[in-house]
């Protein structure tokens, strides 16, 4: 910088005629610390630009930098997901118990008058039907007021859903709505089937709370 004022002094000096004149020591003593200053001033812009290899540090920082953010999103959001698909298992297990307490809660209560309708049940059976005449009036009223008792229980067991299990003879053994007391040999019948019932079973909408006792048929 010192040698490009020296040089436009000189061109000065010679295009105004100036060879001879002496200018004041202090003004080339100013022009040499404005010069200084001036070369000063681009050194440090010079020092102040960040180098190629900083600015790759830094891009390279900031990748790390994103990778890392962008895994705990994905952490973030995959347990948002599950937290989610866990809310609704509960959800759901809650409803299907709710819902299943609208349905068996009234099971305790249908056991208790299964016995009931075992009772009205044996005593038609046990009544002579050939003795339920017009010639025996009390009989025959007695009768029909225990058939009529036990139509109008079955109708009510109907409505609230619950079925009687009454296999006829040749129906294969189910063990979840059949109990086998008993094994009868039969040359003619197939092993495996019911051969007689000796107390009705029952279900509640479909879940059996009363196997049918049964008796089934074996080999010969």
């Amino acid at each position: 910088m010192a040698t490009a004022v020296r040089m436009c002094s000189r061109t000065l000096r010679n295009i105004y005629g100036l060879n001879n004149v002496q200018f004041p020591q202090q003004s080339l003593n100013s022009l040499r610390c404005m010069s200084q200053e001036a070369s000063k001033s681009s050194d440090q812009k010079s020092q102040d630009q960040p180098s190629e290899d900083d600015t790759n540090e830094a891009v390279k920082a900031l990748e790390e930098e994103k990778t890392k953010l962008m895994e705990k999103l994905e952490d973030v959001q995959d347990k948002y997901k599950r937290s989610l698909a866990e809310t609704e298992n509960v959800r759901n297990r809650m409803q299907k118990q709710i819902n299943d307490a609208k349905l068996f809660g009234i099971q305790g209560f249908c056991k208790d008058l299964l016995e009931v309708a075992d009772i009205l049940s044996k005593a038609n059976e046990s009544v002579p039907k050939d003795e339920v005449t017009n010639g025996n009036p009390h009989l025959k009223n007695l009768f029909e007021g225990l058939t009529m008792t036990e139509t109008q229980l079955t109708k009510v067991f109907t409505r609230n859903g619950l079925e009687m299990i009454n296999p006829a003879e040749g129906v294969k053994f189910d063990p979840n709505i059949h109990e086998a007391l008993f094994e009868q040999p039969v040359p003619d019948k197939e092993p495996g089937t019911v051969a007689v019932v000796t107390k009705v079973g029952y279900k509640l909408h479909n879940r059996t709370i009363r196997p049918a006792l049964v008796g089934v048929f074996k080999a010969a």
